[in-house]
């Protein structure tokens, strides 16, 4: 295989170049980009990759379609109409980096706190997600993000049990006996686990995947727990119960690499079947067979994913699944434990790559991503700080990501805010820039990546020259920075100087240019001995930190937000799982895939549907005192009773009534980690034509 990087290449030459998958997902796949006279003509996964071993998702095999999509933006531009009305004119990059820098400065020069940077996993790249953009900002002294959106709620449970996002070695699970595949649809976001779970699967083990909805990962594992949304804690707490019961325990590994067993042990006793069956809405023999499982097979293991993090109690939640595996000695074995997340374990050097000596001293405020829709609407006050005056978004599209999306729309159709957006395509927020600068895509530029479902570095290089005039994430804030006299050396580094720095000398920078991957030095089983990354070195059953906030150190069952049977109008819970061809919003606008998704779907169980007089396909109102969307309902199995599954995300623009999912989702916050509570929403469900009804009975009785 060629590891040419040439852009420019002579006539007639075929190339193939290594990069990795820049989207938000475990795997991290590598690639292998044909390139043919400049053109990249098919995207594929790299076999040298074990992990990728050839295969890619449906999505990211269809890049090519993104990267030269009709509708792609290959040239700056400038709103021309009003806000939201998505109508601009091209113009230079240089009117453009001018007009911004400019307005920029100006707003600096008052308040730099009133510009905010928003930013997610639009690309996941150390290089164009987490340097120049942070440097840049740094040196603005601009308000920090509380980048929440996804995974800080179950991010920071794993770092007050097991001190950091760390884990069992995804290849390993091809060797449990038991799997609980707990809030995770692996088939759609987790593939490639999925195989090393069909391996062992093959070998003799045990399936069963714990999720309200039946997804299609629960179509293929042994057994499914539908229970309720927001419940896993309690069933965590029943599972502790029965392994307490029954002497399912492993006292030695307890002894020596746990702490606040006793703690736990009483709150777990709290916690009979009986009463989680009650809670969580599913039998009480189900949870005794589970426990029994768990508790007599070994090894054993745990694969937890974000979606059980989206409510209320999520941190609780992670925190309970995550005490399991050392309660048992799970860890003792190189197939047992858990894994949610093994980002912790890569040695990124990140201020080298965000440089916070930039602020000088100084601490803005901090804003929370999940909070915009509230925070884009308040006026300055001694508490908040100055009013945001100016946004800056890449990698992200929160007028269709963000919760409660009614007001993050008021909140971007604001006059006085100055918006810029870095992106691909107009996207709903891209709607509402006053500039839209055309960035490149993950075949265009340097980057490099860790993982958070394996322990491999990734380099990606750059296949193809930018189309037309598009330019990477790092590149126009160096261009800005240059434009506003930023003069400190950092803001001249190049895009693969910025590649070096992102690990320094902790990865063999050689290595990952030769084979497009470099494999971390993490033992089989990391915790076999304890040594656990926390401040005793054990499993932190307690957490003396949590107890310090005055927050309960123990993990237990919080209930939701909005818990089902407290609002006699809004009797359905909601759970907003992502639509298997999409990922979060991104290639909703790719046509092929929107073809196979088909349409915004509600699966609605038979019930439910019945009772409301809805019939397969029925175009319905999904609706709360937040706001309403619509689309067609799916009248499922795959939707326990009383709760209902809105899968996302489409765009605002491509949904029936101009809304999407995020129309009815809160601003409510996790129990830690300030997370959203995405699965924490309650509705009721009408057909559209029960909707217009209602709405002229209400007319002529006003």
């Amino acid at each position: 295989m060629s590891a040419s990087i040439s852009v420019n290449p002579t006539p007639g030459q075929v190339l193939s170049v290594r990069g990795a998958c820049p989207h938000d997902c475990p795997d991290t796949c590598g690639l292998v980009t044909t390139v043919e006279n400049g053109v990249a003509t098919r995207v594929q996964g790299n076999p040298d990759h074990p992990h990728t071993d050839g295969v890619l998702c449906a999505k990211v095999s269809k890049y090519t379609e993104r990267t030269y999509h009709p509708e792609r933006i290959l040239t700056p531009l400038k709103r021309s109409g009003a806000k939201g009305s998505g109508q601009f004119t091209p113009v230079t990059w240089d009117e453009a980096l001018s007009d911004i820098a400019q307005r920029l400065q100006a707003i600096a020069a008052r308040a730099p706190e009133a510009i905010l940077p928003y930013s997610y996993a639009g690309t996941m790249g150390l290089v164009q997600g987490e340097s120049m953009d942070r440097r840049f900002f740094h040196h603005l002294g601009a308000s920090l993000l509380d980048r929440t959106i996804c995974a800080s709620a179950g991010g920071e449970a794993l770092v007050q049990t097991l001190g950091g996002k760390v884990g069992m070695k995804v290849e390993f699970f091809a060797e449990s006996q038991l799997i609980l595949i707990w809030g995770s649809n692996s088939i759609g976001s987790n593939l490639h686990f999925w195989r090393y779970a069909q391996q062992a699967k093959r070998n003799g083990a045990k399936l069963v995947c714990i999720d309200p909805r039946k997804s299609e990962t629960a179509d293929k594992c042994h057994e499914h727990i539908a229970l309720r949304p927001g419940t896993d804690a309690a069933l965590a707490l029943a599972l502790m119960h029965e392994l307490i019961a029954h002497d399912w325990l492993d006292h030695d590994y307890i002894a020596q690499h746990t702490l606040g067993w006793e703690s736990l042990r009483e709150r777990a006793l709290q916690w009979p079947p009986e009463r989680a069956a009650e809670v969580c809405g599913i039998p009480v023999e189900q949870i005794r067979q589970l426990a029994r499982d768990y508790g007599t097979t070994q090894p054993a293991a745990i694969r937890l994913n974000y979606g059980m993090q989206r409510v209320r109690g999520g941190g609780n939640a992670v925190r309970a699944v995550a005490c399991l595996p050392a309660l048992t000695g799970a860890w003792r074995h190189r197939a047992g434990g858990l894994l949610l997340s093994s980002s912790g374990q890569f040695p990124v050097d990140r201020a080298a790559l965000h440089r916070p000596d930039l602020l000088a001293g100084r601490t803005p405020r901090t804003i929370n991503m999940s909070t915009i829709g509230d925070d884009l609407l308040r006026e300055a006050s001694p508490t908040f700080g100055p009013k945001v005056e100016a946004v800056v978004v890449y990698n992200s599209n929160p007028v269709a990501v963000a919760p409660d999306s009614g007001k993050v729309v008021q909140g971007f159709a604001r006059e006085d805010l100055f918006t810029v957006v870095l992106e691909h395509f107009k996207t709903d927020t891209a709607d509402y820039a006053d500039y839209i600068l055309p960035a490149t895509t993950q075949l265009e530029h340097w980057d490099v990546h860790l993982a958070y479902g394996h322990t491999d570095v990734m380099l990606n290089r750059p296949a193809i020259a930018p189309v037309g005039q598009a330019r990477s994430n790092a590149q126009i804030f160096r261009d800005l920075a240059a434009r506003m006299g930023f003069a400190d050396p950092c803001f001249t580094d190049s895009d693969e100087a910025l590649c070096r720095q992102a690990f320094g000398n902790a990865v063999d920078y050689a290595l990952l240019e030769r084979q497009g991957f470099a494999t971390l030095s993490v033992p089989d089983a990391p915790f076999a001995e304890g040594h656990f990354p926390t401040p005793s070195g054990r499993c932190e059953f307690f957490s003396a930190r949590l107890a310090a906030q005055g927050m309960d150190g123990l993990p237990d069952h919080v209930p939701n937000h909005e818990l089902q049977g407290t609002d006699a109008r809004y009797p359905l819970a909601m759970i907003s799982p992502p639509a298997r061809n999409f990922l979060n919003s991104s290639f909703v606008n790719v046509k092929s895939l929107r073809t196979i998704e088909g349409r915004p779907l509600l699966e609605m169980h038979p019930d439910d549907a019945a009772a409301r007089g809805i019939a397969d396909g029925s175009t319905v109102r999904v609706f709360n005192d937040r706001g309403s969307y619509e689309c067609h309902a799916e009248v499922s199995t795959r939707a326990r009773p009383g709760v209902v599954n809105g899968l996302g995300i489409w765009w605002r623009k491509l949904g029936l009534n101009g809304t999407n999912v995020n129309e009815v989702t809160s601003q409510a916050l996790t129990d830690l980690g300030r997370a959203p509570t995405f699965y924490d929403c309650l509705v009721e469900v009408q057909t559209c034509h029960a909707a217009a009804g209602a709405a002229t009975a209400a007319e002529i009785t006003a």
